[in-house]
């Protein structure tokens, strides 16, 4: 019998001691496991959300250099249509300009052809002036005879 109260008196025990774990040791033992998957399920979804918000993040980036590539490119282009229109003005002012100084040119050698004819007209008529008085050994007089002289040089 000694045996049977032995084993009696640890099951005894060992219920006590089951019933005192479950009512005192359990309860805080399972609401500290409870709290700890909690956090570890929070932590996780905070890490799938910064996932998400780090790749909406990356398309956000990934658009605004599509967006500033685009805009540098559009800058370039316009910059090198201006430039084009910028060589296009000078060059037709260049043209305009070139024409005008050849236009001049032209007139002021005009000018002096007709001025080197007028000369010549002058000397032409004083030339034949010079000649007829020799032929005649007689001296002509200019401003007597400055109708014919007139109409000599025009027709020189």
């Amino acid at each position: 019998m000694n045996l049977n109260a032995t084993l009696f008196a640890q099951f005894v025990v060992f219920f006590i001691l089951a019933g005192f774990t479950m009512k005192f040791v359990w309860p805080p033992l399972m609401k500290a496991l409870d709290e700890r998957i909690q956090r570890i399920s929070n932590g996780l979804a905070a890490a799938d959300r910064g996932k998400e918000e780090m790749q909406k993040a990356h398309e956000q980036v990934q658009k605004d250099l599509a967006a500033a590539r685009d805009e540098g490119q559009k800058r370039i282009s316009d910059a090198d249509k201006r430039a084009a229109m910028i060589l296009d003005d000078a060059k037709k002012a260049a043209a305009e300009e070139a024409a005008r100084i050849i236009a001049s040119a032209k007139a002021e050698a005009e000018q002096q052809v007709t001025r080197a004819r007028e000369e010549l007209r002058g000397q032409v008529a004083a030339l034949a002036v010079k000649g007829a008085e020799q032929i005649l050994k007689r001296e002509v007089n200019a401003a007597a005879h400055a109708d014919l002289l007139s109409q000599l040089s025009v027709e020189l």
